[in-house]
C-alpha cells in the first residue's frame, strides 16, 4: 500500500521582515523535499503586511480607529482627516516599492502627492541626500516615510505592540511565566490580530496542510505565531502545530509551563531538520516505534523532552539548497528608512539568505551564547556546496544578491567562496558578518570585492582595549583599524556593532568608546554602526562566572516559561541607560557627517568626563598600518597568485628589446613599456593566474618562472610596474 504523504506548511509568522523572507523555512522546506515529502513555505509576515498596507486594510484600520478614543489626538486627527488620501494612494505606493510601477516616482517626489505626517517632519534634508538625481531612491524614501507614518498611527490608535519587524516584543522577552502572554491572547482582538487570523485562513485553504511549522526567531514573532496557531487549533483540530526557531532555542530551554501546549503540539530545539523530519515520520507511522529528536511535547499532564533517535544532526556541508516554493520574491517591499548605505542593506531589496557554516569558529566571546548548539557546534560547508546553493537560489528567485547570515563567517571559507564565484564567472552581490581578523589582508579584501562582496558587519563592541580583553574578542583596536582600512580600500562598506554597559565598564570608558567611534567614522573606516545596551543571557560565560566580572545575578534561572535575559547588579554602579540617547544621537549624526568635530559633551544633557584617549589615536594606528603595508605584502611561498584583470595585450613595436603591454581591469587601464622577455612573462601570468584557468599557481612558482630566476624577480618587485600590478591586478591569497 502506497504511503500517503502529509502536506507540510512552514510559516514565517508576523512580524519579521517585509523586504526579504526569513531563511529558516526555505531551508527546512528544501530538506524535507529532498527527503521526499511535500513541503511549502509561507510568509505570513509579508501577507499580513500587504493586507494592512492596502486600500482594503487601511479602510478597515481607519474604521476601527474611528470607534476608539484617540491617545494622541493631533497625530490621529490629522491621519483621519487624510484617510481617503491614504486609502487612495497606498496600492500604487506598494506597487511602486515592489518595483512594478517605477515611473510613479516622478509623482511621488512632488509636493502634495503623498499625505505627510510626523515621519516627514523628522526626515533629513533630501536635497543633500539625493541632489538633483536619485529620483527612484528619493521616491522610495518618501514611500518609506509614508509607511512609517501609518505604522506610528497603528501604534497610537490600535495597539502599541505593532511594528514592521516585531509584534508584542516586550511581553515575550524573558517572560517568567505564560500569564502575560495568555492575557494578550484572551483579550478582545484588535483589527491587526483579526487580519492575522484572516490571512492564516487563506494560507490554510491554499495548502490544506496536516502539519504546520512556525519559525519563531525573535520575541516579536511569538504572539503572532500563537494567534495564528490558536485559530488553526480551533478550526482545524487535526492539524499538528510545531514551534521552533531562535527564540525557542534561547528563551524556552527550561520550559515548564504546559499552557502553551494548548496552542502547539511540538516544540523543537536547535537545528530543525531532524526534529521536524521525525515528527513527519511519526505522523506517517513510518517507525515501528516512534522516534524523536530534541522535541518537547505534552505527554498526559506532563511536559516531556524526547530525544531518542539515532540520527540527530547534519554536517553543514550535507545540507541541501533551500526551496522557495511558496515564496514570491516579487511581492516583497523594499524600504529606505535611513539615508545610510549600510542600513539600506537590511531593508532595501530582496536578499537570498544562506549560512556558510553552522556555529561560530571563534566561540570565545564572554557575552555570547557559546554554550548553545547554534554557536558551539562549528561545522563549515565546502565552498562548492555554498556556490551550488547560490546558483540554485538564483534560478528560483531570479535575484543575484546574497546575505550570508553566519554569526561570524570564517575568513578562509569566504576566500574559497570568492574563488569559486570567480571560477564559475558568476555576477553576484553579497555581504555578511565577520570578525575583524588580521587574516583580512588587503589582497583578501580585494579578492572578496572582485567576487561581489559589497559590505561586511562586525563587532567593534566596546571600542576599549581593557574591555575587549575582558570580552575575549580576540582583536585589538589597531587590528580593527587595519582591517577596516583594507575593506575601505577595496570598496567594501563596513557596519560596526557597538556595545555599552558591559560589566565593570566605567563612565570614562563609555566616553572613550564614543571617541573611538567618532574617529573611525571621521576617517571613513566604517560607514555605519549601532549601539546595543549589554544584556546578560543565561547561556553566556559571564552568567556562569558572574563574580569574575564584578556582577551579582538577581533574577531566577528557573522561570516556568522564558529564561534568557538576567537581571543583575553591577559593582560599578553606573546608570548605563542614561547614556542611551546621547550615544545614539551622536552616532546618527556622525553617520550623516554631522558633528564629527564637535565636543562629545554636545550630545548629552548631563555632565560627562572628558575623553581620556588621544584624539588622533586611530589616525596614528592607520598611519602605522600604511607604513607596515610592505610587511603585510611579504608573500608566503604557499600563497596562491591570482590575476583579477583581463588578459594583458602585448605590442612589439619596432624596438628589438622592448615592447608596450596594456592591462585592463573593470576600473582602470595600465600601459607599461618593458623588456620583451618580461612583457611575455606578464602576458603569461595574466593567463595562467586567472581563477578559471584551471591552474593553481603559487607565489613560489611565480618567482621561479620569472626570466632570470628568483634574484631577478626581487629586483623587478621593487619597480613601479610591479607596484601597479600589485595594486590593481595581482593578488596573493
Amino acid at each position: 500500500m502506497e504511503l500517503k504523504l502529509p502536506q507540510i506548511l512552514l510559516v514565517i509568522p508576523p512580524f519579521s521582515q517585509i523586504n526579504t523572507p526569513y531563511p529558516s523555512v526555505s531551508q527546512l522546506s528544501g530538506f524535507l523535499k529532498f527527503r521526499g515529502y511535500e513541503a511549502n513555505s509561507y510568509d505570513l509576515s509579508l501577507t499580513v503586511a500587504l493586507r494592512i498596507f492596502s486600500s482594503r486594510g487601511l479602510g478597515e484600520i481607519f474604521a476601527a480607529i474611528r470607534k476608539t478614543p484617540a491617545t494622541n489626538a493631533v497625530v490621529v486627527d490629522r491621519a483621519l482627516a487624510l484617510s481617503d488620501k491614504y486609502i487612495k494612494i497606498i496600492d500604487p505606493v506598494i506597487s511602486f516599492l515592489q518595483g512594478k510601477n517605477p515611473n510613479l516616482a516622478y509623482s511621488i517626489i512632488k509636493d502634495g502627492f503623498l499625505p505627510q505626517g510626523e515621519a516627514f517632519s523628522q526626515s533629513v534634508n533630501d536635497s543633500e541626500a539625493f541632489g538633483s538625481l536619485g529620483i527612484q531612491d528619493k521616491a522610495k524614501y518618501y514611500c518609506s516615510l509614508l509607511i512609517d507614518d501609518l505604522t506610528m498611527l497603528i501604534q497610537l490608535a490600535i495597539t502599541p505592540h505593532f511594528g514592521l519587524s516585531r509584534y508584542a516584543e516586550k511581553i515575550a522577552s524573558s517572560a517568567p511565566n505564560f500569564d502575560v502572554i495568555l492575557a494578550e491572547l484572551n483579550r478582545k482582538p484588535n483589527i491587526i490580530e483579526k487580519i492575522i487570523v484572516e490571512e492564516t485562513e487563506k494560507a490554510y485553504k491554499l495548502h490544506s496542510p496536516e502539519i504546520v511549522g512556525f519559525t519563531i526567531p525573535f520575541p516579536g514573532n511569538l504572539l503572532g505565531a500563537l494567534i495564528s496557531a490558536r485559530y488553526l487549533k480551533e478550526n482545524y483540530s487535526s492539524v499538528k502545530i510545531v514551534f521552533g526557531g531562535g527564540y525557542i532555542n534561547t528563551e524556552l530551554r527550561k520550559l515548564n509551563d504546559k499552557r502553551i501546549f494548548n496552542y502547539v503540539d511540538f516544540i523543537t530545539y536547535d537545528d530543525g531538520e531532524f526534529p521536524l523530519l521525525n515528527i513527519v515520520k511519526n505522523h506517517c507511522s513510518e517507525f515501528p516505534k516512534k522516534q524523536w529528536v530534541r522535541t518537547m511535547m505534552l505527554s498526559g499532564s506532563k511536559i516531556e523532552m524526547k530525544d531518542d533517535a539515532d540520527e540527530k544532526s547534519l554536517d553543514h556541508n550535507d545540507l541541501v539548497s533551500p526551496s522557495l516554493d511558496g515564496i514570491h520574491s516579487g511581492d516583497y517591499i523594499p524600504m529606505i528608512e535611513m539615508l545610510n548605505p549600510m542600513h539600506r542593506l537590511w531593508s532595501d531589496g530582496y536578499w537570498n539568505k544562506l549560512s556558510i557554516a553552522h556555529g561560530c569558529y571563534w566561540r570565545k566571546c564572554t557575552f555570547c551564547d557559546i554554550t548553545l548548539d547554534y554557536i558551539k557546534r562549528y561545522s563549515p560547508a565546502k565552498a562548492a556546496t555554498i556556490v551550488d546553493s547560490m546558483e540554485n537560489l538564483i534560478k528560483q528567485s531570479g535575484r543575484t544578491s546574497f546575505h550570508f547570515t553566519d554569526e561570524a563567517a570564517p575568513p578562509s571559507l569566504l576566500k574559497d567562496i570568492a574563488l569559486e564565484i570567480l571560477r564559475r564567472d558568476l555576477a553576484v552581490s553579497w555581504w555578511g558578518n565577520i570578525r575583524f581578523e588580521k587574516s583580512f589582508s588587503k589582497d583578501i579584501c580585494k579578492l572578496l570585492s572582485a567576487s561581489g562582496c559589497v559590505a561586511v558587519s562586525g563587532g567593534l563592541e566596546v571600542a576599549d582595549e581593557r574591555l575587549l580583553n575582558l570580552i575575549n574578542k580576540g582583536v585589538t583596536l589597531k587590528q580593527v583599524t587595519n582591517v577596516c582600512h583594507n575593506f575601505q580600500e577595496s570598496g567594501i562598506m563596513v557596519h560596526a556593532y557597538l556595545m555599552y554597559g558591559f560589566p565593570s565598564q566605567t563612565e570614562q570608558e563609555i566616553i572613550n568608546s564614543l571617541e573611538m567611534v567618532r574617529q573611525f567614522l571621521q576617517l571613513g573606516l566604517f560607514q555605519s554602526g549601532f549601539w546595543h545596551l549589554f544584556s546578560l543571557t543565561t547561556h553566556s560565560p559571564i552568567a556562569a562566572d558572574p563574580e569574575k566580572y564584578g556582577i551579582k545575578i538577581q533574577s531566577s534561572l528557573n522561570n516556568s516559561f522564558a529564561n534568557n535575559d538576567l537581571i543583575y547588579e553591577d559593582s560599578s554602579a553606573v546608570n548605563y541607560k542614561k547614556y542611551s540617547d546621547g550615544l545614539s544621537k551622536a552616532l546618527y549624526n556622525y553617520m550623516h557627517g554631522i558633528g564629527l568635530d564637535w565636543e562629545l559633551k554636545s550630545w548629552f544633557d548631563f555632565k560627562i568626563p572628558m575623553p581620556g584617549v588621544d584624539k588622533f589615536l586611530i589616525s596614528k594606528y592607520l598611519n602605522d598600518s600604511l607604513k607596515d603595508l610592505n610587511d603585510q605584502r611579504k608573500n608566503d611561498d604557499n600563497l596562491r597568485a591570482i590575476w583579477i584583470g583581463e588578459e594583458v595585450k602585448m605590442l612589439n613595436g619596432t624596438h628589438v628589446e622592448y615592447c608596450t603591454i596594456t592591462a585592463h581591469s573593470n576600473s582602470i587601464v595600465a600601459q607599461w613599456k618593458i623588456s620583451k622577455k618580461i612583457g611575455k612573462w606578464i602576458k603569461q601570468v595574466s593567463l595562467r593566474l586567472k581563477v578559471n584557468s584551471g591552474e593553481k599557481y603559487l607565489f613560489s612558482q611565480l618567482k621561479d618562472s620569472f626570466p632570470g630566476g628568483e634574484g631577478e624577480f626581487y629586483k623587478f618587485s621593487s619597480t613601479q610596474i610591479w607596484e601597479e600590478m600589485r595594486e590593481n591586478f595581482l593578488l596573493f591569497v
